[in-house]
């Protein structure tokens, strides 16, 4: 099957010959050009309502001036992330992934690994009020500092819009001053991240504070063979009642899940549809070379010849073992392994102390009078003891059984401690679920958006600056350290919208109509900052390429020879091959580089 990426390529191709071709035959009307692909459609109108709107040049001047400063900042910041990041990639390459495919540097939906077709509206809308605020900014500037215009337009690759242009008389521009025309440069940057404070002011505000969480488990996923998947339920869908009891959220399911230990469950879907769960014990993770021989995807269906169906039917039959256990799988299938806490004894420490292996894995069976099973469980049982207190612990190193008398430690809390390391989570490596959901987190999304509860955010991610960098990555999210956002966020569009409503002070607008200024309020923000930052790179022709120019103009003249042109060029040529080699190195660097 071609992928997207081959149908947008000869897409491409097709459309430049198709362009070619016209420019050729001379079949564009005389207001089109074309610069490679691009037709450039220019205009002269819109140029009396700059000049009237250029009146106040004190205000536009000391607006320009403070961008200008943001710019510059923004601009040395840049030269340093590239650099710093490629000389980092060229030193300890990352190895590939979908965040550093050179087709994601591509803000085209569909072609972005991280940006789905749906969102294209919202992504379009927030692109071209981009263009037409930085090519804007300049077109005002370009009056305020008596430079004429030639023309204005805008750049469309087929029918989207992907540049904006002003054509400044190129005499006029020569003749202003280094301060007009680093002013008239930044002022497109400027623009951009005063479009980014207003569209995200108005999402983490009233637009987020209107939209609501949904009621119901929201379903982002079923694992593959689970009771869930077997119903049909997948992700979008809303579990909204078991057996006739209304669900609340993601926690309220799973204890309403939890109480009832029955085999089967009938749960009603999105308000409007009943299925019937019938619960197996899933292995969802286990240690490949943990003590249980194990894979995620097998099915328990016995533990030592008990019949079990559900997560708690699975843990009781195992504490009535004593450590060695046989589970059978549903393809018939023994696996034995010893069943408890898999851990570590740290060396030095009351365990080890007390005759344990230390830097040995093992598995723990007993604490005490206590059966384990987990390390959460060695935890509560330790927390039931005070320091001081003898224990006796159960072990196993392999197939070794051993007993040890250990005295526990005192932390600097006044709390008892044994002296492990955890090495992974569930009964000797191994987790189990009998539904098979995996939660769709949108409480967590929306706070970042500004609505819903803010007290489960870090004063950082509650202040804006924090929200907005949030924001910035949101589209990324589940590649993203931590797992608090195990899903990429573009939007309030497709299946998540299930998981939202409209409520509050917008919400006669309706949902569709909230959702739809939300989207186009995100993607103005998250597009509009980032034009403004790549327009500030040091590198021509961005903006950031002509105010370096500028810049070191400034510079050499405050130094003790003359400012020719050789000069200035050596420098800025300089800085700009160092950026684009940077960028080179990041894009594809960990493609060539890596392993």
């Amino acid at each position: 099957m071609v992928s997207t990426l081959w149908l947008g390529i000869a897409g491409f191709v097709l459309y430049w010959m198709l362009v070619w071709a016209a420019k050729k035959e001379n079949l564009l009307p005389s207001y089109v050009s074309t610069q490679g692909p691009i037709l450039l459609v220019h205009t002269k109108r819109g140029r009396k309502f700059l000049n009237w709107l250029a009146g106040p040049k004190r205000f536009w001047r000391a607006w320009a001036n403070v961008g200008l400063g943001i710019a510059l900042v923004v601009m040395f910041g840049a030269f340093l992330f590239l650099l710093q990041g490629a000389i980092l990639t060229i030193q300890n390459p990352p190895a590939p992934s979908a965040v550093n495919q050179p087709r994601n540097v591509l803000v085209i939906p569909g072609v972005n690994d991280f940006l789905p077709p749906r969102a294209t509206p919202g992504i379009l809308f927030g692109l071209l009020v981009g263009l037409v605020v930085h090519e804007g900014g300049h077109g005002l500037l370009c009056r305020v500092e008596d430079i004429d215009i030639e023309s204005m337009g805008i750049g469309l690759l087929a029918i989207l819009p992907v540049a904006a242009f002003v054509e400044p008389d190129e005499e006029d521009r020569r003749k202003a001053n280094r301060g007009a025309q680093s002013r008239m440069f930044a002022a497109g940057v400027t623009n951009n991240f005063a479009i980014t404070v207003v569209a995200f002011a108005l999402l983490f505000g009233p637009v987020a504070g209107s939209i609501g969480v949904a009621s119901g488990a929201l379903v982002g996923g079923a694992l593959p063979g689970s009771a869930a998947a077997d119903a049909g339920i997948d992700g979008g869908d809303r579990i909204t009642a078991v057996d006739g009891t209304a669900v609340e959220n993601n926690s309220h399911f799973q204890e309403i899940v939890d109480e009832q230990n029955a085999s089967q469950l009938t749960v009603t879907v999105n308000e409007d549809r009943q299925v019937t769960l019938n619960r197996s014990v899933l292995v969802t993770g286990a240690l490949e070379d943990g003590p249980a021989d194990l894979e995620a995807g097998d099915t328990i269906t016995a533990v030592n010849g008990t019949p079990v169906s559900t997560a708690a039917e699975f843990e009781d039959a195992i504490r009535v073992s004593s450590g060695e256990t046989t589970v059978t799988t549903e393809d018939g299938e023994e696996r034995r392994f010893v069943a408890g806490a898999y851990l570590r004894p740290i060396e030095g420490e009351p365990l080890a102390e007390a005759g344990a292996p230390a830097g040995e894995n093992v598995v723990v069976t007993r604490f005490g009078d206590t059966r384990v099973i987990s390390y959460s469980d060695i935890g509560d049982a330790i927390d039931a003891r005070a320091p001081g207190d003898t224990v006796e612990v159960v072990l196993y190193d392999g197939e070794e059984r051993s007993v040890h008398e250990v005295t526990l430690g005192t932390q600097d809390d006044g709390s008892s401690f044994l002296g492990v390391a955890p090495l992974a989570q569930g009964t000797s490596g191994v987790t189990v679920d009998d539904v098979g959901l995996e939660y769709y987190p949108a409480e967590a999304y929306l706070a970042i958006l500004g609505g819903g509860d803010q007290s489960m955010l870090n004063s950082f991610a509650q202040s804006f600056v924090g929200k907005v960098l949030f924001v910035l990555v949101l589209p990324i999210a589940a590649v993203m350290p931590g797992g608090d956002f195990p899903y990429n966020f573009a939007g309030f569009i497709g299946e998540i919208s299930n998981f939202f409503v409209a409520t509050g002070p917008l919400e006669f607008l309706g949902a569709g109509v909230l959702f739809a200024v939300a989207n186009a309020l995100f993607w103005t923000g998250w597009i509009n900052v980032q034009l403004g930052a790549f327009n500030c790179i040091p590198a021509f022709p961005l903006d950031g390429g002509h105010l370096l120019r500028t810049s070191t103009e400034a510079v050499l003249s405050r130094l003790p020879f003359e400012v020719t042109r050789r000069r200035v060029s050596a420098v800025t040529t300089t800085i700009g091959v160092t950026m684009f080699l940077s960028f080179v190195v990041l894009v594809v660097g960990p493609q060539f580089l890596a392993g």
